[in-house]
């Protein structure tokens, strides 16, 4: 497996106690990226490519995705799982496969591929406030939202950690709505001790490269409902029913070959990915613990995570210092860390263009988007580069005052 080790990958700050938007060296002399892609064991993954190509099938469910498939059922414990080209394509196909029509509540703090998969087909995104906790999406909101036009919900299950499945699978079934989960970060995780991916009409998981485990690019969807499962296999491969026999509208959503092998090889390393994680968090957690104005948000100690996010909300008037002018002095450092989901979906186009969402106030999701700060970990990233980077963010903090008047005065504070 394929993970950093040793000193070589640091670069040592010459300035004691220097900063480089200060003008000291950077900590890192290449970025440090949030989501740097998981790599597996890389002999057996091209052994994998090495029988794909030798038996010239390279797409059209062949040994690899079916192989990838069944894996994934295992592991979420469904009935069923759909491989496809990616989790967007694979919210869309769910979308049009359950009925879902006129408007849809989602949460606005997520990646806009969530409410994108719903406008693109014509259905109104309605983005509901989240729990300023939890960052899970609103409940009690969710319910004051419904419309006579409302045909389903979409939730998130945020940072992997799941949200409250059995609040919203009430309010489902009382307004007879369709419940989605888009479990992108998810993969691992557990609800109340069941691995997430049996919930609702339907689960979709993201394997993306950013993710725990990937596919190179990929998603799948998870479910328990035979009828459904089979409508979905259908619209993902233009509707086809056996060779020549076309039954179904649909498109094109299939996995290749090359990205299952990647799939499979990721889950065969899934354990060792979870607990690198595991203990890049805790290293985060100790060298963060004490710094006036943070929070990491921790985990259920009762549930399974991936601890694949690590995640700072940044209290201002506490640390002195912002969350964008923190930001800034990671990225000087060459350390990528990311401000997800800023500034929200209704803050993105087309959405705030659109008259239904001018003046939205969601005030939790803006509140929690203008603090939260996402930081790097999984396989390339161990425990010497944790410790410098909450170097470096304990440094920000106590240099405050000089760090603001740099922020404010160069190219820095220019974050677009």
């Amino acid at each position: 497996m394929d993970m950093v080790s040793g000193n070589d990958h640091l670069f040592m700050n010459p300035d004691e106690g220097g900063l480089a938007i200060l003008g000291a060296t950077p900590a890192f002399p290449s970025p440090v990226h949030v989501g740097q892609p998981n790599i597996g064991d890389r002999e057996a993954l091209l052994e994998r490519i090495d029988a794909i190509l030798d038996s010239r099938w390279l797409s059209n469910r062949g040994r690899q995705v079916l192989e990838f498939e069944q894996r994934m059922a295992q592991l979420v414990g469904t009935r069923h799982c759909i491989a496809m080209c990616n989790a967007t394509v694979a919210l869309e196909i769910v979308a049009r496969a359950v009925d879902l029509s006129g408007e849809v509540i989602v949460p606005a703090m997520t990646f806009v591929a969530t409410a994108h998969s719903l406008q693109w087909q014509g259905i109104t995104p309605v983005f509901c406030d989240i729990d300023s906790l939890t960052h899970q999406i609103d409940v009690e909101q969710v319910e004051s939202l419904i419309t006579p036009h409302t045909t389903g919900i979409l939730a998130v299950h945020l940072w992997g950690r799941p949200c409250n499945i059995d609040a919203l699978a009430r309010l489902a079934e009382k307004h007879h709505l369709k419940l989605i989960f888009d479990a992108a970060h998810a993969l691992g995780c557990t609800y109340r001790g069941m691995p997430l991916g049996g919930f609702g009409n339907a689960e979709v998981f993201s394997f993306h490269a950013t993710k725990i485990a990937n596919a190179f690019e990929g998603g799948v969807v998870t479910t328990n409902d035979d009828a459904l499962a089979e409508k979905i296999r259908l619209m993902q491969n233009f509707g086809f029913k056996g060779t020549d026999n076309v039954i179904h509208l649909g498109i094109n959503g299939k996995m290749h070959e090359v990205s299952a092998a990647m799939g499979i090889t990721s889950l065969d390393s899934l354990g060792l990915f979870m607990e690198r994680n595991r203990a890049n968090a805790a290293a985060y957690r100790d060298g963060l613990g004490d710094v006036p104005g943070l929070r990491m948000l921790e985990w259920d100690a009762r549930e399974r995570n991936n601890y694949h996010y690590v995640v700072l909300e940044l209290d201002e008037d506490r640390a002195g210092i912002d969350r964008d002018t923190l930001l800034a002095v990671l990225q000087a450092e060459n350390v990528l860390a990311r401000r997800y989901f800023w500034p929200g979906c209704h803050r993105m186009e087309p959405y705030r263009s659109l008259p239904r969402y001018v003046g939205l106030n969601l005030p939790a999701t803006e509140k929690v988007l203008s603090r939260v700060l996402v930081l790097p970990t999984g396989t390339a990233t161990d425990g010497e580069r944790i410790a410098r980077i909450c170097q470096i963010v304990r440094r920000a903090i106590t240099q405050s005052e000089r760090v603001r008047r740099q922020f404010a005065s160069n190219e820095y504070n220019d974050l677009s």
